[in-house]
């Protein structure tokens, strides 16, 4: 063989060698450094919701540092009559002895079903005489209803979004619940921030995702 032969040669074996080495060290580098998970993005408000419930007919995500209650029922209409559903509790850093503010800890958002209703609009979920009102917001038509109420120095607001074309009738509830501001001592405690609150129940209810329920 002449020189250049050779050279093409070894070149090609050389070539040939690096090209082994990387296929056997790239497998070995996942194993070192496995992907990882993405980071969960923020809603347009700003809430991650890190955390992902599902039930048969419904999934929503939500703040880690809410409390799940997976035995929540509304019980406002007495005992024969109960919602069942699935209840977040706001975190203790919102509330009034951690935030100093007015905001009481007992505040949550809940999505609750009544599978029996014939026409799935939010006043079927209070036991207030009111009206509700249809909009669509994201391509969900909702039929909201509100109430509030205020006794012994407590104000109670709660807000009712029915997903209206739901099957079986699915809703989700803001629970708001304060103290008179009258009620401390000048200067320790401040109004809550309502605006933001409400942001981010709204991002909650907004990741509310209805399953397609296969009946046989």
């Amino acid at each position: 063989m002449t020189k250049s032969i050779w050279a093409v040669v070894i070149m090609v074996v050389l070539l040939l060698g690096v090209g082994a080495t990387m296929a056997y060290r790239a497998p070995l580098t996942r194993l070192l450094n496995p992907p990882r998970e993405p980071a969960p993005a923020p809603t347009s408000s700003g809430t991650v919701l890190s955390q992902n419930y599902a039930t048969t007919t419904f999934s929503f995500g939500y703040p880690e540092s809410y409390t799940l209650n997976e035995g929540y029922t509304y019980d406002a209409f007495g005992p024969k009559k109960l919602i069942h559903g699935i209840a977040l509790t706001i975190p203790a850093s919102m509330a009034t002895t951690s935030a100093g503010t007015n905001l009481s800890s007992d505040t949550r958002i809940s999505v609750e079903q009544l599978p029996r209703a014939r026409n799935c609009t939010g006043d079927i979920y209070l036991q207030e005489n009111v009206f509700s009102y249809t909009f669509t917001e994201g391509g969900i038509s909702y039929s909201l209803a509100t109430t509030s109420g205020a006794a012994a120095g407590n104000r109670y607001e709660e807000l009712v979004y029915a997903l209206a074309t739901s099957s079986p009738c699915t809703s989700v509830r803001y629970f708001l619940h304060s103290s008179s501001i009258e009620n401390y001592d000048p200067g320790t405690h401040t109004e809550f921030d309502r605006a933001a609150l409400l942001k981010e129940l709204d991002a909650i209810r907004r990741s509310v995702v209805l399953k397609t329920v296969v009946t046989q």
